[in-house]
């Protein structure tokens, strides 16, 4: 996935839990996450960067729970994050290769479909 169909997916999915999430498209949207909030605080007034911050942060949580399914986990794992050093596993499985097959939580990411080549 690239960069700016990810940022679209994950605006698309704004508040869906459901799915996975291929780690292309989470860390992409981190990406563009991490350069939309360091530009508002340098540009604009400290008030309107909060707003923005907020703004991006439900997209976020939404797309690390996807990522988390996509590794088989449940989305509730996500709030080890809440514990200072236990929460390094979360970050640790947000950057693991995602699972394959289909699990409980939806088929495969579609940019992550093995291609067959022939023999």
């Amino acid at each position: 996935m690239q960069f700016q169909e990810s940022i679209k997916t994950c605006f698309n999915k704004f508040i869906d839990f459901k799915g996975r999430a291929s780690r292309s498209e989470y860390w992409w949207f981190v990406l563009f996450a991490i350069l939309v909030n360091f530009a508002s605080n340098l540009l604009l007034p400290s008030s309107v960067g909060t707003i923005i911050v907020l703004v991006l942060m439900v997209p976020q949580i939404c797309a690390a729970i996807r990522r988390l399914h996509d590794m088989g986990k449940s989305g509730f794992w996500l709030f080890l994050c809440l514990i200072p050093i236990v929460g390094l596993i979360v970050i640790y499985w947000l950057i693991q290769k995602s699972v394959p097959t289909a699990n409980e939580y939806g088929n495969v990411p579609t940019d992550l479909e093995i291609i067959e080549i022939p023999k």
